[in-house]
């Protein structure tokens, strides 16, 4: 007979799996608290790379089924939760997943259901880069300075490079306008080059 199993996450400490474990039952499966993983840890770390996850895959067997309540719980991205389902699968473990319906993921239908979320992911991922550097053309067709803006002003720049030419120090700088010392090495190494002194 096959072995349930169930992995439940939340991002935070102060967060409870309660609902993903009220709702796994809800999906009649039958869960023995032996074989329910919980765990605390942000959706943005690899599953392969999450402690709890990592303990559940050296319990599962050949014939076992792993069930969680939604796709991100099994992985970081799309490409991610791939690679885990597919992981599971060459060991011979069936995953379901109840906001897909309860379907198992190993299953053939599955296997086409992950290819079209996969291929949805990277669509949207290119539609992303495509606008990011879309508008990053626009701005620098318009003239716009890309980045942080400077620190200080090209008048204040002149006026720090004059001020270093006659002697003032870098620290009596920073202090009079406001900023830090790097800033004021940054606009006397751009003057005399990086590793020369100022005058005086």
């Amino acid at each position: 007979m096959s072995r349930v199993f169930a992995y439940c996450r939340v991002s935070t400490q102060d967060r409870s799996t309660d609902n993903q474990r009220h709702e796994i039952e809800s999906a009649g499966f039958a869960l023995d608290k032996r074989r329910l993983v919980e765990e605390s840890i942000s959706g943005s770390v690899a599953a392969a790379l999450r402690p709890g996850f990592t303990k559940l895959l050296d319990r599962l067997e050949s014939g076992d089924v792993l069930v969680v309540t939604k796709l991100d719980r099994l992985g970081r991205n799309a490409v991610d939760v791939r690679a885990t389902v597919e992981r599971l699968a060459e060991i011979g473990v069936r995953v379901h997943c109840l906001a897909l319906g309860g379907a198992d993921l190993t299953s053939s239908a599955g296997k086409m259901t992950m290819q079209v979320i996969c291929a949805v992911a990277e669509f949207e991922r290119d539609l992303l880069i495509e606008r990011t550097q879309s508008g990053l053309a626009r701005v620098k067709a318009e003239g716009k300075t890309l980045g942080r803006k400077p620190a200080l002003s090209p008048t204040q720049q002149a006026e720090v490079r004059t001020r270093l030419a006659q002697g003032t120090s870098i620290a009596h700088l920073a202090r009079d306008y406001k900023t830090t010392r790097q800033t004021i090495m940054r606009v006397r190494d751009r003057t005399l080059g990086p590793g020369k002194q100022e005058i005086g």
